[in-house]
């Protein structure tokens, strides 16, 4: 089973202390958390020992507000909390646990309980050097990995697959085989077929009866062999079509993309 099937979420946690910004961090190194490292101890655990929090550093910036005689302004210092939080982080290697800031805020608004938060897990090996390993989400309390890009890209191929396999089949009632005519599209009849229609059934039955008829003298050449100027627009229109599926169905069927995917739906 991948990571991205597994969620996590604590009950008793949020009923007791709620979530936030705050404390965001804090729930995601619960302890029972899947999603987190146990390898090792991470930064964030170590600047937990030291005292050092999200509340901690707020409740710091609100008593320099006090003290400075400035307005209360809980976002304010919420942002410089981070700030600094992420300046101690900078200090230490290892693994750590980075909160994205959040999308923009309006000057005085309150953050919104139950908001999306995103944490990115990361291998820091300098000041300015760090690997990302993962990049988790937190909705509504619970906390979900994001894919990775090639899972996405997978997964947006496979459907777009199905999708051609799909119209390539309805194309496929519509084009109708007459040795005389050769071929043309009738989008009636496939139609009429789809709805049940039994003239539809009949008729189509004796188009495909005519067409196994043998004739002494075919009134006029196959439509793929007429000259340039005697098939009509719509007859052209039509070959035009299913020159280009054929195309993209042959490019598709070469493509590396599509047999490693197929071998991945076999398997």
């Amino acid at each position: 089973m991948s990571d991205t099937s597994l969620s996590f979420i604590d009950p008793v946690f949020l009923a007791r202390f709620g979530l936030s910004r705050i404390n965001a961090l804090d729930y995601f190194l619960h302890p029972l958390n899947p999603f987190r490292s146990k390898t090792q101890q991470s930064s964030n655990e170590i600047l937990s020992m030291q005292g050092i929090s999200l509340d901690t550093l707020q409740q710091s910036q609100i008593q320099q507000q006090h003290l400075q005689g400035r307005p209360y302004d809980i976002v304010s210092a919420l942002r410089r909390a981070e700030e600094e939080y992420n300046q101690q982080l900078e200090k230490l290697v290892g693994e750590q646990y980075e909160l994205l800031p959040p999308p923009e805020i309006a000057e005085g608004e309150t953050p919104a309980a139950g908001e999306l938060f995103v944490i990115r897990h990361v291998l820091r090996s300098s000041k300015i050097s760090k690997k990302v390993l993962g990049i988790y989400y937190i909705i509504q309390g619970v906390i979900y990995k994001s894919p990775s890009v090639r899972s996405v890209v997978k997964a947006n191929i496979a459907r777009t697959l199905q999708a051609l396999a799909e119209t390539c089949e309805a194309l496929s009632t519509c084009a109708v085989y007459e040795p005389t005519m050769g071929y043309t599209w009738d989008f009636e009849l496939a139609k009429k077929q789809k709805e049940g229609d039994d003239n539809a059934i009949v008729e189509d039955n004796d188009r495909m009866l005519s067409s196994k008829r043998p004739t002494k003298k075919r009134m006029r050449k196959v439509l793929d062999n007429r000259p340039p100027g005697e098939a009509t627009e719509e007859e052209e229109e039509g070959l035009r079509a299913i020159e280009a599926i054929d195309k993209i169905l042959v490019r598709l069927s070469k493509s590396e993309v599509t047999t490693a995917i197929l071998k991945d739906t076999t398997a």
